[in-house]
């Protein structure tokens, strides 16, 4: 194999260079850079000296070879399309490329075997897992925690470490708020059913309503998509309700599109609320009222745990890390008024 070069055509140093113009062994240069704290203080700081003088870049790949450490986590979402995951990403990327670390991560496009696969491969190189909006089983994610240190997000699942947003709290937020607006009927748009995060919503929904007296109607399961929520909006005009409450934001503007197109006006006839406050919920027309879940510090949150983890931490395994959420209230919402559209007769 070919020697890589630097850009005035040389060989670009490798670590083994390093180690002899050090006088040192590969593996103390790769401690050096990997695991710096248990290097002699001085010989870490000629090892870098050297190596910039140099001119030498780490190898990730050969670091992990020498060390047995890659120092690269993988991120495993659900579907890189959806907004959702857009802050998880950066707040989980901060995180780790504040201790040194790398995200690999993975898109498993709603489908528990593309990421059962995806996570057996990158598990041979990578030294924890975070699963966000995982759709595999809780037997899968147990089998892949005894591989890998991981940490689940937006699910509990027993004995393995997770971060989840406080649902209970948030939805008694949003019945509480249209509760105060006069709506007496919801109804609840479900997303995927195997999604975690849809049933504990619901049960917390169904909790919120029975204490306050008030009629709860679903509907679904929907795909977790805008199209979803336009699909939503043709089984929610045969059996409408002054008030709708959807399982993510994309749904929600997905109905507020469908409800458009059958002459519903929101929030004048339908108010609105929407779960996660994605990017975009400020810009629609009109802007959705939405449970804001702090996304950004979900991910960074998470990674931190698993870094804690592989440094050798006992998992906090009794008790999901609860994140808490907040309503944002837009003009989706608005005071309740009587009827002004009737369903089609069936």
């Amino acid at each position: 194999m070919a020697a890589s070069t630097g850009s005035d055509g040389r060989a670009a140093p490798t670590i083994y260079d390093v180690a002899r113009a050090a006088g040192v062994a590969a593996s103390t240069v790769s401690r050096a850079f990997a695991r710096p704290g248990r290097v002699n203080a001085d010989t870490a700081g000629r090892i870098r000296r050297i190596a910039l003088e140099m001119g030498y870049r780490t190898n990730p790949v050969a670091r992990a070879l020498l060390s047995e450490r890659s120092s690269m986590i993988a991120l495993a979402i659900s579907d890189i399309t959806n907004p959702y995951y857009f802050e998880i990403i950066r707040g989980a990327q901060a995180a780790a490329m504040g201790a040194g670390y790398t995200i690999l991560l993975v898109d498993a496009q709603e489908s528990d075997q593309l990421e059962r696969e995806a996570l057996d491969r990158a598990v041979q190189t990578v030294e924890g897992i975070v699963l966000a909006s995982t759709r595999m089983s809780d037997t899968a994610i147990r089998m892949t925690a005894k591989l890998r240190p991981l940490i689940v997000l937006n699910r509990a699942v027993a004995g393995v470490p997770s971060v989840v947003t406080d649902h209970r709290r948030g939805m008694r937020q949003a019945v509480d708020h249209l509760a105060g607006l006069g709506h007496s009927h919801i109804t609840y748009l479900a997303g995927p059913e195997a999604a975690w995060s849809d049933g504990i919503r619901w049960r917390a929904l169904r909790e919120a309503t029975v204490e306050l007296g008030l009629r709860l109607h679903r509907l679904g399961p929907y795909p977790p998509t805008v199209l979803g929520g336009v699909a939503a909006a043709d089984d929610f005009w045969r059996r409408p309700t002054s008030a709708v409450i959807a399982y993510n934001d994309l749904m929600a503007l997905g109905l507020l599109r469908g409800l458009s197109t059958v002459g519903l006006r929101v929030p004048q006839d339908v108010s609105v609320v929407g779960f996660d406050n994605i990017f975009g919920t400020d810009l629609v027309t009109p802007g959705l009222t939405t449970l804001a879940a702090p996304l950004h510090l979900l991910g960074r949150t998470a990674v931190q745990g698993l870094l804690a983890l592989i440094s050798g931490a006992q998992p906090p395994v009794d008790k999901p890390v609860t994140i808490p959420t907040h309503l944002v209230v837009r003009a989706s919402t608005g005071q309740r008024r009587p009827a002004r559209i009737a369903p089609p007769a069936d």
